[in-house]
């Protein structure tokens, strides 16, 4: 037979006296402190951050205005336009 839950509840009841928390620290419930399971994801995550600001940067003044002019004589915005253009790499 075993006992485990008893043992957590009764832990867990001792920390809420104690302390005034369920013992829980700044991960929820089931989370076991344990390595990410996805180990790059910081890396990736750090580097699309980079591009995508890189990407969006304004551009120099007449490629804004030549863009502008563009995107309103398809009737698109100057965000949608550049967003083609950023996903496909053609000019519209």
């Amino acid at each position: 037979m075993h006992h485990a839950p008893e043992v957590w509840t009764n832990h867990r009841a001792a920390m809420m006296r104690e302390t005034g928390s369920a013992g829980f620290g700044p991960f929820g419930i089931g989370h076991n402190n344990g390595p990410p399971l996805d180990p790059g994801a910081d890396w990736r995550r750090f580097c699309w951050k980079k591009a995508h600001a890189r990407a969006w940067k304004t551009p120099p003044r007449e490629i804004a205005l030549a863009r502008l002019a563009r995107a309103e004589a398809l009737g698109m915005s100057y965000r949608a336009y550049t967003a083609v253009l950023l996903d496909t790499g053609v000019h519209l």
